[in-house]
């Protein structure tokens, strides 16, 4: 059991102990000297509760077992009630009420004192165990959100490198394609979609309004890779602007729609983005043209939304992808709809 509980711990424990004592002293409050002898014996227990919790704090520091703690438990809660019932003897004959010490009655009437010491033992060692306990279970949810937040951070961190290869390995081909307008074009949309990228703050997730701009960005560059032959169609409501979605999620997958489907073709292919709400989901639709590959396995690219969208949300998310009867590549992202809370 950890040791380290605060200090309202213990005084919470000696709470309802105190609040029982002072009860069961309320039929006697109109003997002033039975008042007196009372109140002596709290203020006796209350002190005999600081060493009482050094000492279980000291075995639990050790890791002694139950037993053996609630046996030194009992036989010094035991000592302190006869240390009380002898105070309480010396108090009488301090004020005449007793003329000397009657030791065969010392270990009379000891249930009061006795039973309150050990009752707070008890629910000091059970209050200190919920505390510990959720302490614990705080240090292994923290632990579990800078797991989850690491792998999203590497998840997130693949996603550039995979893309700045395959545009530079594009501009390479530009270059020696000797279509230089075309390259510096696109270095220039490379440049603009990188600053962009870094610019982020480290959220993982942001407004639907910021990813269309990333979106945008990365557009560009493909669009001077491959001009004409992209050909893109883009629906979005506009009550959906500040919805919440992961950061650069369609950059991947339209990447993989472009890469994988539509540059293969020699003929133009169309692209299409629609962005929707299905009641209390956002739905984002990427649909692209390409050439049916029964056997293809995902790309990089979908792989990483799928992860990432894993670690979001759970099981409360859906990513479909396939070929459709229209002869198009379909991919459907569900999520929770949640607009952006105002900075």
């Amino acid at each position: 059991m950890k040791v380290d509980t605060p200090l309202f711990v213990p005084v919470l424990a000696a709470l309802p102990v105190s609040v029982c004592m002072v009860i069961l002293g309320l039929p006697a409050v109109s003997n002033l000297y039975i008042v007196a002898f009372r109140t002596l014996f709290l203020v006796a227990c209350l002190l005999w509760l600081i060493p009482l919790t050094l000492l279980q704090r000291a075995m639990w520091r050790r890791d002694w077992s139950w037993l053996r703690m609630g046996s030194i438990l009992l036989v010094v809660t035991y000592a302190m009630a006869l240390t009380n019932a002898f105070l309480g003897q010396s108090f009488g004959i301090a004020i005449g009420r007793e003329t000397g010490y009657q030791w065969q009655y010392l270990a009379r009437g000891l249930d009061s004192c006795w039973l309150a010491l050990v009752a707070f033992c008890a629910v000091h060692a059970v209050a200190a165990y919920y505390f510990s306990l959720q302490q614990v279970r705080l240090h292994l949810a923290q632990a579990q959100s800078a797991a989850r937040d690491a792998e999203l951070r590497a998840l997130r961190l693949q996603v550039n490198p995979h893309f700045l290869f395959n545009s530079l390995n594009a501009v390479s081909a530009l270059v020696s394609a000797q279509s230089n307008r075309e390259a510096n074009r696109m270095l220039a949309s490379l440049s603009d979609f990188l600053r962009a990228t870094l610019a982020h703050d480290g959220r993982h997730e942001h407004a639907l309004a910021d990813e269309l701009a990333l979106l945008d960005a990365y557009l560009a560059i493909e669009k001077a890779r491959l001009g004409e032959r992209l050909c893109l169609t883009m629906k979005v409501g506009p009550d959906l602007l500040d919805s919440v979605v992961p950061y650069l999620i369609l950059q991947p997958l339209v990447e993989n729609a472009i890469r994988h489907g539509i540059a293969p073709l020699a003929s133009p292919g169309l692209l299409e983005i629609v962005v929707g709400r299905d009641g209390g989901r956002l739905c984002i639709d990427v649909r692209n043209d390409g050439q049916r590959r029964p056997q293809a396995e995902p790309g990089i690219g979908l792989a990483n939304v799928r992860e990432r969208l894993r670690h979001l949300y759970g099981a409360d998310q859906q990513v479909g992808a396939g070929w459709h009867a229209d002869g198009r590549f379909h991919v459907r992202v569900s999520l929770p709809c949640s607009r952006l809370e105002a900075a």
